[in-house]
């Protein structure tokens, strides 16, 4: 391989304002900086070939976000904010029946009038072009995959990745150089168990005296269905069956416009038992009664999913560092009981390009956002994520049944009260240290998809449209390779085989040995393998620009 001197020099840009990740956050905080100073120079960098490309969620959409950063955002005829919410159903799920919750019963917060069902791709796509009107320069396809650093130690820019590396690591024919971006302040916007992300913490420790980051991985499939069966703005939340009542996690249907159903099921990612597959428990959920009858004669068009972030008010990280600041997911900002970040993503992004404004008209640059930092608890971003602040570590603590009761309690007393009986629960352990040894489990048999209403990964994954070069280096960096074959197989049963919720780890044996095989040209970007495997040693780093996932209307 080539050595690290005898590299080309990287070429470079200058900005005012570098931001990493083209979702609501960090297209909220470039739009938000050009609305307060024109002539600032700000660039976007999104790793997808396009923007939208990598962004899956739900999504209800709560407008708070959007109503303060485009106040007139309803006369724009191109705006993707198309079907109101008209109903909220709340389902418990047992193995052969349901029962609907009053909706009198919920916590108002948890009261979704006002709010839209939308594809959260579509809204970034909308947000990338109103920040394009106002010249910010957005360039996707190129993956950010290292920070630079001044003299003074403090954050100065980010590089993107080399591309054409050949798969032993030597440079092809088509190898070019990444580039250097800098700037005056570097915002990091890059979702759930973002990489960059990922790194800031660990060097600025800015995780110190906060409870561990928790995350879910949510697994989504858009369906056109019979028109005979589409209710226009129906929600439907459920928990229960088929996790059981010691597995946290949930479901939901959103009925959009053309006949659209989003369908989806988060697994909270603390489970113990290593031989649970989320991406099969998601297929046996859409068999229940309660759902099943949906997706009659009804055709599946998408696949994809994605780790969310939960550890919500406990486990924000502080949000600045020497030179720049986190954003939306990257900080953790998703409300769990709601399954909504998108607008606290937005919210952050308004919050630090003010910041970065007010820090740049008084001659400063490369320092802390401490304002930022500062002033988050006491906004509608705290204020919004200080009332379920209990709801993750009593469902994880009780159980569902115990554990949502608690939490619903909890909502309540905060919203009338501004006071909670728990004070604020810690989380306690990773998600990592939270799988038990096989040994203490049985292994789930999992039904055999029907190709109808059930599929397979790889079936799945082909729908994502997730394209990677075959002849480059692996991105899904395993430390210790021993090290899985001892502990992550012989302890644990080789859980990232059905973790992974896109085919991209199997145990094959080989010679009469069993053997670790990567298919990462399968990696749908979910990050799960990073956040649950055992033992921490598989690291996921971005592979060349414009790879992975190319998300329609998810």
């Amino acid at each position: 391989m080539t050595e690290a001197a005898e590299l080309p020099e990287r070429e470079s840009m200058e900005f005012d304002v570098v931001i990493v990740g083209a979702g609501p956050a960090g297209l909220a905080a470039a739009i938000r900086l050009k609305q307060l100073s024109p002539d600032l120079s700000v660039v976007v960098l999104e790793k997808g070939a396009e923007v939208g490309a990598h962004i899956l969620s739900g999504a209800v959409v709560d407008p708070v976000g959007i109503d303060k950063l485009i106040p007139d955002w309803r006369d724009d005829p191109d705006h993707p904010f198309k079907t109101p919410v008209t109903a909220d159903h709340f389902l418990l799920l047992g193995p052969a029946g349901s029962v609907r919750l009053p909706n009198m019963l919920m916590p108002p917060l948890m009261n979704n009038h006002g709010n839209y069902i939308v594809s959260l791709g579509n809204v970034a796509r909308w947000l990338a072009a109103r920040a394009e009107a106002l010249s910010v320069e957005i360039y996707p396809g190129f993956a950010a995959t290292e920070m630079l650093y001044d003299e003074n130690g403090a954050v100065n820019g980010v590089a993107t990745g080399d591309m054409g590396i050949e798969k032993d690591g030597t440079h092809g024919p088509n190898y070019t150089r990444g580039m250097a971006l800098m700037g005056k302040f570097v915002l990091i916007g890059e979702g759930a168990r973002g990489s960059l992300a990922k790194q800031l913490i660990a060097h600025f420790k800015l995780d110190a005296e906060r409870e561990p980051a928790k995350y879910g991985i949510g697994l989504k499939e858009l369906w056109q269905v019979d028109p005979a069966k589409h209710k226009l703005g129906l929600v439907q939340h459920s928990f229960g069956w088929p996790l059981d009542m010691k597995t946290g996690g949930g479901s939901f249907l959103y009925h959009l416009e053309d006949n659209m159903v989003a369908v989806g099921f988060v697994v909270h990612l603390n489970y113990k038992n290593p031989y649970l597959s989320p991406f099969e428990e998601f297929q046996r959920f859409k068999t229940h009664p309660a759902i099943k009858d949906v997706f009659e004669g009804a055709k599946r068009v998408s696949y994809g999913a994605r780790a969310i972030t939960e550890g919500g008010w406990q486990s924000v990280p502080k949000l600045c560092f020497p030179g720049g600041a986190l954003l939306g997911c990257s900080a953790g900002f998703v409300n769990v009981p709601r399954i909504k970040g998108s607008h606290n993503a937005v919210l952050s992004g308004i919050q630090a390009a003010e910041s970065v404004v007010a820090a740049l008209e008084n001659g400063r640059a490369n320092d802390e956002l401490l304002d930022y930092e500062n002033g988050w608890r006491s906004s509608d971003i705290g204020k919004d994520l200080k009332k379920v602040r209990n709801v993750k570590p009593l469902w994880s603590k009780f159980g569902t049944l115990v554990g949502v009761g608690l939490g619903a309690l909890d909502m309540w007393t905060n919203t009338l009260f501004g006071a909670s009986l728990f004070g604020t629960l810690k989380h306690g352990k990773t998600d990592a240290s939270s799988l038990e040894p096989a040994a203490k489990h049985k292994k789930i048999d999992y039904p055999k998809p029907d190709g109808v209403l059930t599929f397979d990964r790889l079936s799945s994954v082909f729908l994502s449209n997730t394209n990677h070069e075959e002849n480059e280096p692996v991105h899904l960096l395993v430390q210790n390779m021993a090290l899985q074959a001892t502990s992550e197989l012989g302890v644990y049963g080789g859980p990232s085989a059905r973790y992974c919720p896109a085919g991209v780890y199997e145990w094959v044996e080989k010679d009469g040995q069993e053997t670790y095989v990567i298919n990462a040209q399968n990696c749908v970007h979910c990050k799960t393998c990073d956040i649950k495997d055992p033992n921490q040693n598989i690291n996921w780093v971005p592979p060349q620009g414009g790879e992975g996932p190319v998300y329609a209307n998810m």
